[in-house]
């Protein structure tokens, strides 16, 4: 099939009949056929010409103002036609051989026309088409020596339909573009086919009619030429430098870039069918020198491609196997910074582009958008590459912990339920193929955040999505599949869909128990704890259902403050959690050691506390972010990233141990003599809990083991080492543990980079009341122009960031913004009577903020100072 404008013509196939995908487009008069019916049976360059002559006839005229015929837009009798009519008529009068007029575009072409215009016959020839001096119609493939030539021909002749025609021959066919610019012929010139007419047609009428039978023997034959070639980056056999100095070249001039656009709209089709019935990539690892090649088209985002040509090319893209895909990556991860940043934006900018011209809601999801679709896995090849060509680190991979199935999925099976977590976090097919994961990045190509999308994050239903990705992965598509796209509010709304449904799971089968047995339904966490004895409380009931029934983790968070009047709504959690904390990081109970300078803590390697308080954070980490609460903890970033599967090494001392960081990497520039100068050696020394020095062996006999120039990287890896990973073993591990009882069935480390796992359990830092003030709401007559609320604002904008944290920490239980800024969080101002020395209070679960109408805004003030610097406990004032 192959269509202009609005109007579609079928084609027939040898053994199948597909159809071209609908389009409409002002940019570009497309080409796109498998084989060509009788009517049309001539060389498709010349055809294609033809259409295309008919086509500007219609639309712009022959130039001749005494034009007499009735066909063309110069004739004064012309009915002027919009351009999908002008397409779909050019078609009828190219199969009936209409009058074509004869453009006067120069006089050797008014010359050799005679009367002005020409009757086309059906057999005209490339020559009849193009009268310059040479005609090339035996070009069969391109190097970049044959485009000099040619190009220098047509600029001496003025005219450049002879390069257009080759264009379009060797652009629209693989086998033509798998054989151009390669490396072994890129100094020839001499790439004329030398087989004889008979057998150019033949060859031609093939590559016509094909499907299966003649597709397939033809992809032997190209098997055979690729003499087995190994799928490896370094083996790749097109000459980019040769396809870029083209393409410099080629994009210059504007018919040039338009015979592109059409050849790309007719090749794709044609390379689909080849890789989803005929796997030619299995037998010819040269096929992807198709991919390569017009990646190299630097106007790939420009409007004649956006619309159609890219589309299908993407979808093209999208049909190759992962060892293709995946040798693409690490091709293009050797790129530059600007040709790789160009290619990903040229995949963002189509996904933006078919966003905004469509429209999506819960019945019409962009997930069955195959365009954005397809971008988007074609974006996921250059977001590996991004990080293949960035600072990488695949190695000092913590050992991953048992994530053995539960007794309780016993029950699921019973039950009839396919359980949904129990194969735990996938694998993108791409990144086992590579052997690279994002946690392994240590500085991208480009940012992580440049390959997220925002107009897709508008449109994308993540309940829908959330099903794709849990239930329906073999047969719908999921963006949670390439969670780079996505920012970190919308996945987190993944996550918060993900724990509510476990949660839900968890709360039937405790019924579904307790009706066996006869026994009363637990189906939440219900902690039960005294203030003063906070830690113990919590201690002793975690670690009982850590042991009894892990299972009770992943039900929703109940807690109660014994004597304490309340129903926890998320307040008294949010108030439980940080408590907890408060009296955990006590600089005196030793567990762990503050950095004043960085505001940081770290585990402390002589503590003397047992793995179960470790073990009691870890958990409470894990609850606060299936229960989406935040919390006020300060760790540096390698305590994340040891969370999510890797250890730490040199580079994160510079955020968790700065001082050392800094004398480590004065070791590592010194450019005088290391050992004489600095005399080390490979022991090194610590304090214990009570100051007394320690001393510790980084290899066997370290104390005779002095640095050297040589040897320093080695120390000073092993030194990171030691205080990141070995020292603080015994802790970070019951510390894991724990955090991994309540997450190690969550999509959490799959969907989430380590710096976003920080947003999620504290929130940020960054607050913007303005973005607060916005979405707060009033109740009890109060309204955002009454003058009390007005001089609220006014006070609250006036305080110091202390001061502002402290209110926050009044009114919401915790002094972070959450994932998204304030703006998300819905705060309510409530009124609680007239003028009163009573203080403002709160509900923390509802994030009320309970205002006397106070008199006078000096009181106001006072007030809320005395309130949020004294308040403490829930439910007191």
């Amino acid at each position: 099939m192959f269509q202009f404008g609005l109007v579609t013509v079928k084609l027939r196939h040898t053994h199948t009949q597909r159809t071209a995908r609908s389009y409409k487009s002002q940019w570009t008069i497309p080409w796109t056929c498998r084989r060509i019916p009788e009517s049309i049976r001539m060389n498709r360059a010349t055809a294609k010409h033809l259409i295309e002559r008919y086509f500007r006839q219609l639309t712009e005229g022959c130039g001749n103002g005494n034009c007499t015929n009735e066909f063309c837009a110069s004739c004064c009798d012309f009915q002027p036609l919009d351009n999908n009519s002008a397409a779909a008529k050019a078609l009828e009068l190219f199969k009936s051989n209409a009058k074509l007029c004869d453009p006067q575009l120069s006089k050797k072409e008014s010359d050799s026309s005679g009367n002005g215009t020409t009757q086309p016959d059906s057999k005209m020839s490339n020559t009849d088409l193009c009268p310059s001096r040479e005609d090339f119609s035996d070009v069969q493939y391109l190097t970049e020596n044959t485009v000099c030539m040619i190009l220098s021909v047509c600029e001496e002749e003025g005219d450049y339909s002879a390069l257009i025609r080759i264009l379009g021959r060797v652009f629209s066919n693989a086998e033509a573009l798998i054989k151009s610019f390669r490396k072994d012929e890129a100094n020839t010139a001499e790439n004329l086919d030398t087989s004889t007419p008979a057998d150019t047609d033949k060859s031609e009428n093939q590559s016509q009619e094909l499907p299966e039978q003649t597709a397939a023997s033809s992809a032997a034959a190209l098997a055979k030429e690729a003499n087995n070639e190994r799928v490896n980056a370094s083996d790749l056999t097109v000459d980019i430098d040769a396809v870029r100095r083209v393409y410099d070249k080629l994009l210059t001039i504007s018919q040039a870039e338009a015979a592109l656009a059409n050849a790309l709209v007719y090749l794709t089709p044609n390379i689909e069918l080849d890789l989803e019935y005929l796997n030619v990539y299995e037998t010819n690892p040269n096929y992807l020198n198709i991919f390569i090649i017009v990646m190299e088209n630097s106007n790939l985002h420009s409007p004649e491609y956006l619309e159609v040509a890219l589309p299908q090319f993407c979808k093209a893209m999208s049909k190759l196997p992962v060892p293709a895909l995946a040798r693409l990556s690490k091709l293009w991860s050797t790129y530059s910074l600007p040709r790789i940043r160009r290619m990903m934006e040229t995949f963002q900018q189509l996904i933006t582009f078919t966003i905004v011209s469509n429209e999506y809601d819960a019945e019409n999801l962009v997930n069955d958008d195959e365009t954005v679709v397809a971008a988007t896995q074609c974006l996921n090849v250059v977001f590996y590459a991004s990080i293949l060509g960035g600072e990488v680190d695949v190695e000092h991979n913590e050992e991953d912990e048992d994530n053995s199935e539960l007794d309780e999925l016993t029950l699921h099976e019973l039950l009839g339920e396919e359980r949904l977590y129990k194969k735990g976090p996938r694998i993108h097919p791409l990144e086992r193929e590579l052997g690279v994961r994002p946690i392994d990045s240590i500085r991208p190509t480009i940012p992580f955040e440049d390959f997220i999308n925002e107009s897709l994050n508008d449109v994308v239903e993540m309940d829908k999505d959330f099903t794709f990705f849990k239930v329906n992965a073999e047969t719908k598509f999921s963006f949670q599949s390439c969670p780079f796209i996505l920012n970190i509010i919308t996945k987190n709304q993944g996550l918060y869909y993900d724990n509510r449904i476990r949660m839900y799971s968890e709360r039937r089968l405790t019924a579904l128990y307790s009706m066996v047995q006869g026994q009363q339904p637990n189906p939440y966490l219900k902690l039960k704890v005294r203030r003063d004895h906070i830690i113990d409380d919590a201690l002793v009931r975690l670690e009982m259902i850590s042991m009894e029934s892990p299972s009770d983790l992943k039900k929703q968070l109940f807690v109660e403050f014994e004597g304490e009047q309340g129903v926890d709504e998320g307040g008294v959690s949010k108030e439980f959690f940080q408590l907890v904390l408060e009296e955990i990081f006590n600089p005196d109970i030793g567990m762990f050691t503050y950095d004043e300078e960085t505001k940081l803590f770290w585990f402390n390697p002589s503590s003397l506390e047992n793995e179960a308080q470790y073990t009691l954070i870890g958990i409470v980490l894990g609850l606060a972010i299936y229960n989406n609460c935040i919390l006020d903890v300060h760790f540096p970033m390698v305590v994340y990233r040891k969370l999510m599967g890797k250890k730490g090494t040199y580079l994160d001392l510079a955020d968790s141990h700065p001082v050392l960081y800094q004398s480590l990497k004065g070791l590592l520039e010194y450019t005088d003599n290391v050992e004489e100068d600095m005399i080390l050696t490979f022991q090194i020394s610590q304090t214990d809990l009570f100051g007394n020095p320690i001393l510790y062996d980084l290899k066997e006999q370290g104390d005779q083991i002095p640095v050297t120039k040589e040897n320093r990287q080695e120390f000073v890896d092993m030194y990171a080492d030691y205080i990141l990973n070995k020292s603080v073993e015994r802790q970070f591990n019951a510390f894991k543990k724990g955090f991994l009882m309540v997450t190690n069935e969550s999509p959490l480390k799959y969907l989430f980079r380590p710096e976003e796992v920080e947003l999620l359990i504290c929130g940020s830092r960054k607050l913007d009341f303005e973005a607060l003030e916005k979405t707060t709401e009033y109740d009890g007559g109060y309204s955002k122009d009454s003058q009390i609320i007005i001089d609220f604002w006014e006070t609250i904008h006036s305080f110091g960031e202390e001061q502002k944290r402290l209110f926050l920490q009044f009114t919401t239980g915790t002094d972070r913004a959450p994932v998204g800024g304030l703006g998300k969080l819905k705060m309510i101002i409530a009124k609680n009577g007239s003028d009163t020395d009573r203080l403002p209070t709160s509900h923390t679960c509802f994030n009320a903020l309970l205002l006397p109408e106070y008199s006078s805004k000096e009181k106001l003030r006072e007030r809320l100072l005395k309130a949020i610097t004294n308040a403490k406990g829930f439910g007191m004032l």
